[in-house]
């Protein structure tokens, strides 16, 4: 009897635990949705303000950015929550992969809980900031981010700022700062520089913050894709495992009940032959 208990009370947990695997996959499923949206918004912004900057670098190339030092940081984008496989490790391996193949050594500012663990005691880190769980969150976070990024420069100087994620199976590489590092080309109907109602340093000036505010938007909506699609695909297979081990339960636990009522009927039938002795003697 103890025994068929102890597969009954394994059985409720299994069951618990898949309620709570399900619930987390459907809640993934959902913003994975809600980010493809935001993804496309984002990418079409940073698309019209890409063009516009071409056509103003077209006339007014003499206030192209320009790199301000060689220092190199490093935005990395990991997880804040966990069950999303190795997003983290396979990100630690593309900043590895990212340094020997530019023989560089950047300063990091690591974004996500589950990622910082893991670079708790790397030198290389200069910040760690809290990741983004849900979309809504984003724009919290990239206050933060802008934050964090003028206080290191004035810790460090100026400096060459990239942003390092995944984005589906491929690893991306965004230049930050200096900023239009790959614009489109302009035109060719374009002649002279374009008419402007600001001064163009003014103007420059406020293109590069939208700029930035777009791209910061459409790789943190990506990157927190990423992790979602993986956090699904790692749910899907735990899930598959519970349901296994919840069948073999099950059928463990057929075999204990028909054990148990062999014995009944064994000892029933003992009893009935008890009685029959007993009667026999009388």
């Amino acid at each position: 009897m103890s025994k068929r208990r102890d597969v009954e009370t394994h059985l409720h947990v299994l069951e618990e635990i898949r309620g709570i695997c399900a619930a987390m996959k459907n809640l993934s499923y959902m913003e994975t949705r809600k980010l493809a949206r935001f993804i496309d918004a984002q990418n079409q912004a940073v698309a019209t303000v890409e063009r516009a900057a071409a056509d103003f670098f077209h006339g007014y190339p003499e206030l192209q950015p320009r790199p301000a030092g060689e220092a190199v940081l490093l935005l990395l984008l990991g997880s804040e929550r966990g069950f999303c496989g190795d997003y983290n490790e396979q990100l630690l391996a593309l900043l590895e992969a990212y340094c020997r193949r530019l023989g560089c050594r950047p300063r990091l500012l690591v974004i996500g809980a589950r990622l910082a663990e893991r670079l708790e005691a790397d030198p290389r880190v200069a910040a760690v900031l809290p990741g983004a769980e849900i979309a809504e969150e984003v724009p919290r976070i990239l206050q933060q981010v802008v934050t964090t990024l003028d206080e290191l420069e004035g810790r460090f100087g100026p400096v060459q700022v990239s942003a390092l994620y995944i984005l589906g199976h491929e690893w991306k590489t965004t230049a930050l700062l200096p900023p239009f590092q790959n614009l489109p080309p302009p035109p060719p109907q374009i002649q002279g520089p374009p008419f402007l109602y600001l001064a163009p340093e003014e103007f420059v000036t406020a293109l590069t913050d939208q700029y930035l505010f777009a791209v910061l938007h459409a790789l943190f909506y990506s990157a927190l894709l990423t992790e979602h699609q993986r956090r699904i695909q790692h749910l899907e297979g735990a899930l598959r495992r519970l349901d296994d081990q919840h069948e073999q339960l099950k059928v463990r636990l057929g075999r204990l009940r028909q054990e148990e009522i062999t014995e009944e009927i064994e000892q029933i039938l003992l009893s009935v032959q008890a009685v029959a002795a007993e009667l026999e003697n009388v």
